[in-house]
C-alpha cells in the first residue's frame, strides 16, 4: 500500500548527512560526497544501500548482514563525471540504452553507453508498507537523433537482504529506436566461492573477442585456450592468478532453459549472493571475473538484452531490440544476499 512520496531537490543534499524519513524499520538519509555527488542512503534492519539519484541512479554501495556486496575498487567516493570508467567503484549501474557494452573497433559509443552517468531530471522517494523505492527519470533527446524517457528505480524492502532494480524505457520519438540494456552488478570477489545457476554450465561460452581495455598476457591466452578446448571450466573462484586480465563468459537465449533465471555465488562459509530475473525481459547473461591488486570482481551474472560487445555486434547478431514510436519496455532484477 502506498503511504507517501517525497519529491527531492538538489539543495536538500548537504555535506552533513540528514535523515528525511524514519519509521520502525527503515531510515532514509541525504548527503553529498566531497566530490559534489548527491547520495541517498537507505537503511533497514539488515543493511544499507547508497544510491546516486542524479547520476544515472547508480548504486554506489550495498551491504547486508555486515557483508559488503561490492567489488574491490580504487575509488573512495563517486566522481562527478560523464563516463563510467572514471568512477568505476559502484555496486551497480544501468548500462545502455541506445548503445551498450564494450565498443567494438568500428563502434563510436563510450564504454557501456550513455546511461551509467546520465544526469537525471528528477528524483523522488516512494514509501509503501513493503519498503522505500528510489525513483528517477531522465529525458534523452538529440536534434536529428533519438528521444526517450528512462525511469529507473531501486527498492529496499523492510527486513529483507535483497533489492529490486528496475528500468523503464519509453520511446518518445515518432520513429523506431534501438535498445540495448544491461543491469551491471559488480559483486565482490569471494575466494573459493562456488558459482551455481538454474541453467546448464555448458550454456556459458568464453568471450573470444578482446576489448580495447584488455591487455592479454601469454599465460592468460593459454588459460583461455584451455577453457575453449574444455580442459578448464570455472565453476568456483579458485584460480585468482588466472583472472587478470578479466575472464568473461556469455550465456545466450536463456529462455530455452528457464522462464525465471536464478544465479548464485556461494562462499565457503555458506554466505550466498543471488540474482533473479525474467528471461522474457533479459534473455542474455554475462559472467565477469577479475582479480588483481586494484580491482577484484565476482560478477556471477550481468543480466542483459544482448551480449555486451557493442552496438554493431548486437546488430549483426540480430539481438538489437527495437522500440516502436511510443512503445516502452521494463526490465526488473532482484539481487542481494540470501
Amino acid at each position: 500500500m502506498a503511504l507517501g512520496k517525497i519529491e527531492l531537490q538538489h539543495h536538500f543534499f548537504t555535506d552533513n548527512s540528514k535523515v528525511i524519513l524514519q519509521n520502525e524499520e527503515m531510515t532514509a538519509s541525504l548527503f553529498r560526497y566531497p566530490s559534489g555527488v548527491e547520495a541517498i542512503e537507505l537503511n533497514n534492519s539488515r543493511g544499507r544501500l547508497v544510491v546516486l539519484p542524479y547520476m544515472g541512479q547508480m548504486i554506489w554501495d550495498l551491504e547486508f548482514d555486515d557483508t559488503d556486496l561490492k567489488m574491490k575498487n580504487m575509488f573512495s567516493q563517486p566522481k562527478k563525471v560523464t563516463s563510467v570508467i572514471d568512477t568505476y567503484g559502484c555496486f551497480a549501474f544501468h548500462s545502455g540504452l541506445i548503445r551498450n557494452g564494450c565498443p567494438g573497433p568500428e563502434d563510436e559509443h563510450d564504454l557501456h553507453g550513455e546511461m551509467p552517468c546520465a544526469e537525471m531530471d528528477r528524483a523522488w522517494l516512494e514509501i509503501t508498507d513493503e519498503g522505500i523505492t528510489i525513483c528517477g527519470e531522465t529525458e534523452y533527446v538529440k536534434g536529428f537523433g533519438h528521444h526517450y524517457l528512462a525511469r529507473p528505480t531501486v527498492k529496499m524492502f523492510s527486513q529483507e537482504s535483497f533489492i529490486e532494480i528496475s528500468m523503464n524505457v519509453k520511446n518518445l520519438s515518432g520513429t523506431e529506436m534501438p535498445l540495448q540494456y544491461m543491469c551491471h552488478t559488480n559483486y565482490a570477489y569471494i575466494e573459493n566461492a562456488v558459482l551455481k545457476q538454474n541453467i546448464p554450465d555448458d550454456a556459458f561460452k568464453l568471450r573470444e573477442s578482446v576489448p580495447g581495455h584488455v591487455k592479454p598476457t601469454e599465460n592468460w591466452l593459454e588459460y583461455n585456450r584451455k577453457i575453449i578446448s574444455g580442459l578448464e571450466m570455472i565453476t568456483a573462484l579458485n584460480k585468482p592468478e588466472m583472472y587478470d586480465p578479466e575472464i568473461v563468459f556469455f550465456a545466450d537465449e536463456l529462455n530455452q532453459y528457464q522462464e525465471a533465471a536464478e544465479f548464485e555465488m556461494i562462499s565457503p562459509d555458506g554466505t550466498t549472493f543471488f540474482t533473479r530475473f525474467s528471461t522474457a525481459e533479459l534473455n542474455y547473461a554475462t559472467r565477469w571475473i577479475l582479480h588483481n591488486s586494484d580491482q577484484q570482481v565476482g560478477a556471477f551474472v550481468l543480466p542483459a538484452t544482448c551480449r555486451p560487445e557493442g552496438f554493431l555486434a548486437a546488430e549483426r547478431a540480430g539481438t538489437l531490440l527495437k522500440l516502436d514510436a511510443g512503445e516502452e519496455k521494463t526490465f526488473t532484477v532482484i539481487t542481494g544476499k540470501k
